[in-house]
């Protein structure tokens, strides 16, 4: 596998090594032993798929806050999505900075999502599937989340959002959630 740091202190985007042969080609997708020496926890304690039937779709932007937080490595395995994290963590560097990049089907990569990172994204075509692998069990009660078009952040989705659920629209805006530089 192949680790590239992104903007964001402690996210990487997972690209596959391919092995090709007169077949296709072989790659490891995740390996506990290369996770750890990046420093990641290499902890799956749910494996989630999620499908969307129409381009323009949001998803997020989602975190679970202590002690249940979550590392997320998040897939494209169907169609293309443009991926989205906030870093939540009030003692990063990066704190409350977006970072996105785009994961198909066709580029097999895959972002790795640090504990307390808001997570999204925005289907780019029809019939878009995501995979992902979790590090934590959802929790209900410590689940949190920011509106996707939070104007603080102003992240730029590549698509005219034509869906996206009810539960999403209602997070409130970060300037109604802080209280100093916390996040509540």
């Amino acid at each position: 596998m192949i680790f590239t740091t992104t903007t964001l202190k402690d996210a990487f985007i997972v690209d596959v090594e391919k092995k090709p042969d007169h077949r296709g080609f072989f790659a490891r997708s995740f390996c506990a032993h290369e996770f750890e020496a990046y420093g990641l926890k290499p902890i799956v304690a749910q494996c989630n798929l999620s499908f969307n039937y129409k381009q323009g779709t949001v998803r997020g932007m989602h975190y679970q806050i202590s002690p249940a937080t979550e590392t997320k490595l998040v897939r494209c395995t169907k169609g293309a999505i443009y991926d989205v994290i906030i870093d939540m963590r009030p003692e990063s560097p990066t704190f409350l900075s977006h970072f996105g990049v785009e994961l198909t089907a066709e580029n097999h990569r895959a972002l790795y999502v640090p504990e307390m990172f808001a997570h999204g994204y925005q289907t780019l075509t029809d019939d878009a599937e995501v995979s992902y692998q979790v590090g934590q069990f959802y929790t209900p009660g410590y689940e949190r989340g920011l509106r996707y078009d939070d104007p603080f952040f102003n992240i730029e989705w590549p698509l005219e959002v034509t869906d996206i659920s009810e539960k999403d629209l209602s997070w409130p805006l970060l300037r109604m959630m802080t209280v100093g530089s916390e996040v509540r």
